[in-house]
């Protein structure tokens, strides 16, 4: 293993010339805040999820509510 020049904790494999990171540490608060970015992208596609289903129910009750009216004007009218 060869050191990575101006990095303590990186080493490149001489055989396949993949860089790692020795500092098992570091690792482990990446795949932490992976997690939690992994996490906050799906609490945000669930919320626009919601907020598509809402604009579709808010449209169908209006849709009900002008057949209604238009219903209640055509009674009046008889």
């Amino acid at each position: 293993m060869h050191k990575v020049k101006d990095y303590v904790d990186l080493v490149r494999d001489p055989h396949t010339g993949a860089i790692l990171n020795l500092n098992s540490l570091d690792h482990e608060k990446y795949v932490e805040r992976r997690k939690v970015k992994n996490k906050e992208h799906q609490k945000v596609q669930t919320i626009e999820e919601e907020v598509a289903n809402l604009k579709e129910d808010i449209t169908e009750i209006k849709s009900l509510l002008k057949e209604l009216i238009n219903g209640s004007k055509w009674y009046k009218f008889r």
